[in-house]
């Protein structure tokens, strides 16, 4: 793990990052169950990414606008979407935040905390937070817009174009490539010829960074550094961001395309495991405080999955409710 102190973190910021590296797991985890248990359709984990998605998150402040995608569970949790609200859109529940019920589980949205409705088509978001950035800086706002892709992603049209908007803007905006090496089935051999995706930063004009997204106090250093950039008027950054997807794709995805020596030796790259060990080795918690967190999530998971379980779906009536413009007449 990186020097937690030579960053500016306490012994008490790392219990607060692995409380919500833990929080994210455990919200994920309960929806796989469900999702087996017939209860909910699907699940995209963060399983296995969330030191990545804690340690940027950590590093970004009130204001700052965020356009995550898909397996960013832990990221919005952090940011403010309660395990309430990701169990009503899980289960297409009428109160679902992010679409009323209408749309699939994990496009996140929540407009008070900064969190930008997201697309389904994999890459728009660059494209929304690329605005964003741009307004914050027409509006002289100390804060930063950012986007979150898997490496995938990175081969999408919006991604070249917003990415090169940033750079010829020198807009206060940061990408952050998830790099857990497969678009689904297709390994990272087969998406792009580059060593380091990072290194594409140079052709728009912006600093790359790439680094171990298994450890969240090195994401934290960078994603720090490159709000500090921005703010400064130095640009956007590109950071990649390497990292395990500890699950298949999705629930609907039997990733054989895995051989079966990695599939079983996932378990060793587990980042929250990994975090705990160097935690409990460093004396920053003990095994008294790691149950009481264990307990005190147990009971958030819980609650929200039984009020989630008991909230009205949408009526038939709902479905065309902010589709189409209503209550309005034409003169002309």
């Amino acid at each position: 793990m990186f020097d937690y102190k030579s960053v500016g973190l306490e012994a008490s910021d790392l219990q607060t990052m692995y409380k919500w590296m833990d929080l994210g797991r455990k919200i994920d985890e309960r929806m796989w169950l469900l999702n087996r248990a017939g209860k909910i359709p699907f699940v995209i984990s963060c399983q296995g990414q969330e030191a990545t998605q804690i340690g940027m998150a950590y590093a970004m402040r009130e204001g700052d606008i965020s356009s995550p995608y898909y397996r960013d569970l832990a990221f919005v949790t952090y940011m403010g979407m309660t395990a309430l609200d990701s169990m009503l859109a899980a289960f297409g529940k009428r109160d679902d935040i992010n679409s009323g019920g209408k749309q699939m589980p994990s496009h996140f949205g929540k407009r008070e905390k900064g969190i930008l409705s997201q697309s389904s088509p994999v890459g728009t978001q660059i494209v929304h937070a690329v605005g964003a950035a741009l307004a914050l800086k027409m509006d002289n706002k100390p804060n930063i817009a950012m986007a979150t892709v898997g490496e995938g992603s990175s081969n999408q049209g919006d991604f070249h174009e917003g990415l090169n908007f940033a750079g010829v803007h020198n807009l206060p905006f940061i990408c952050v490539i998830e790099n857990n090496k497969y678009a689904i089935s297709v390994p990272d051999t087969l998406q792009y010829g580059a060593e380091k995706l990072s290194d594409r930063a140079i052709g728009y004009g912006m600093h790359g960074e790439h680094v171990d997204g298994n450890d969240p106090i090195a994401m934290y250093k960078v994603m720090k550094e490159a709000r500090e950039r921005a703010l400064n008027g130095e640009g956007s950054t590109l950071i990649e961001a390497m990292c395990t997807r500890m699950t298949a794709h999705s629930s609907d995805d039997d990733d054989k395309y895995r051989t079966q020596e990695e599939r079983d030796g996932l378990k060793s790259l587990d980042c929250n495991l990994k975090f705990k060990s160097f935690l409990l080795d460093e004396g920053i918690i003990d095994e008294q405080w790691l149950e009481v967190i264990e307990n005190e999530h147990k009971e958030i998971v819980n609650q929200a999955t039984k009020e989630a379980e008991k909230a009205p779906y949408p009526s038939p009536e709902e479905t065309y409710t902010y589709v189409y413009e209503e209550g309005s007449s034409s003169n002309a």
